[in-house]
């Protein structure tokens, strides 16, 4: 017996839904712009250094240098422009080559950990604009929040160190990883849950337009933080939080930070798609009253959406705080634009109903290339916000005229 096959579960049929997706178009994007980079960006000298450990032997000779360690040796040839600097006992080898602006390994890292920071709020805030909603404050709590993980962690340290937390605090030694993680960590997730709980229970219990309450909560936190801090950064982290977690070496680089975009986006992009939650946040954003008589809890999943947004602005402030190792005042400043950027530019419509986390990783990272492309181009960055604001204008746009003349479905 014949049995017929659905014509959506061809091969071709999924390809050809692949191609329609929002994502893969941007995604193609992505790709296009650091492709244009990487041809039009040029290229730049860089002096590549390799540390000479104290206990190894080093012989220089005419034709090379050789380092011995541990019964392993290893020779660098002077032809390739090897030449031996410093003193014994604190010695590396150096060497001038010539690298790609935009593929060279410094600047794709940079771009990754730039694009962590903000690719992590933009999940919460897809979540958001997805139930049709949107939130002005996460700049200000990302700031709260690093700034109370700050002092967290400074009297942590002291208090390991068995001195004052008021004075000036050594990273070195002190509070092991297993204190320092969870409290930074906690800490800051706390703070952002509870300024994004605040959000939601105003905007449901005053039933007052999600823009005109972040607005209003955005100026009162950021004004908080100057009042806390009086205008002065906080530094004194244990180094098992900075150095030896968030900045940790792997390979010569530090990607704990993009680890930790990446596992945000999966858990992100599952909850949205996959749970109950985010079936509702899809629900509440195509037609809110018809969310309310299929009997959705619509204020509810207002609250615990907008908890959950404030609570990734905390934990993007934990990795900034882990990363370079201080809190500043002006910490999250304008975060705002860029995090709506992504949530927008991925495909995350403003009317609601649409969005995805896929979507706000590549948002996030082409807003970062935008960024780079300023400076490899040697652009004047202050067009950087023109830029930015453009392609949120565009990305509107577009989203309207997909909205008006594409069928549904297709």
């Amino acid at each position: 017996m014949k049995q017929n096959s659905s014509p959506n579960s061809s091969p071709s049929s999924f390809f050809r839904r692949l191609f329609r997706a929002q994502e893969s178009g941007l995604a193609l994007v992505v790709v296009l712009a650091g492709v244009l980079l990487a041809i039009f960006g040029g290229s730049k000298p860089k002096l590549i250094s390799v540390p000479i450990a104290a206990d190894a032997v080093v012989q220089a000779t005419e034709r090379a240098i050789s380092v011995s360690r541990n019964g392993a040796s290893t020779e660098y040839s002077v032809a390739d422009g090897w030449s031996l600097r410093g003193e014994p006992g604190a010695q590396s080898l150096a060497r001038k080559t010539t690298v790609n602006k935009f593929l060279d390994p410094d600047n794709l890292v940079l771009v990754a950990k730039d694009a962590s920071f903000i690719a992590i709020m933009a999940i919460g805030m897809t979540a958001i604009i997805v139930m049709g909603g949107i939130d002005l404050s996460v700049g200000s709590i990302y700031a709260l929040a690093a700034i109370v993980g700050a002092y967290a962690l400074k009297h942590l340290q002291a208090g390991a160190l068995g001195i004052s937390a008021t004075g000036s605090v050594t990273g070195e030694g002190g509070a092991a990883w297993f204190m320092s993680i969870p409290v930074g960590i906690g800490v800051c997730c706390l703070v952002g849950a509870v300024c994004g709980l605040a959000n939601g229970a105003m905007i449901v219990g005053l039933r007052v337009h999600p823009f005109v309450i972040t607005l209003g909560t955005m100026a009162v936190i950021r004004g908080a933080v100057f009042l806390v801090t009086r205008g002065d950064s906080i530094v004194g982290f244990p180094s098992s939080f900075t150095s030896g977690f968030f900045k940790a070496p792997i390979m010569g680089v530090n990607p704990v930070p993009v680890f930790v975009m990446l596992v945000v986006v999966a858990i992100g992009g599952v909850v949205l798609s996959r749970t109950v939650l985010g079936r509702r946040a899809y629900a509440i954003g195509g037609n809110e009253t018809a969310a309310v008589y299929a009997g959705i809890p619509v204020g509810r999943v207002k609250i615990i959406l907008y908890t959950l947004c404030g609570m990734l602005a905390g934990l993007s402030a934990a990795v900034y705080l882990g990363y370079l190792g201080a809190a500043s005042p002006d910490a999250g400043q304008g975060y705002e634009l860029p995090v709506i950027a992504a949530t927008v530019i991925g495909g995350a419509s403003l009317s609601g109903g649409r969005g995805s986390a896929i979507g706000a990783l590549l948002g996030a990272i082409l807003i970062q290339l935008i960024s780079n492309a300023m400076i490899i181009l040697e652009i004047d960055t202050s067009y950087t916000q023109v830029v930015m604001g453009a392609a949120i204008v565009a990305a509107v746009f577009l989203d309207q005229v997909k909205t008006r003349f594409m069928p549904r479905g297709k």
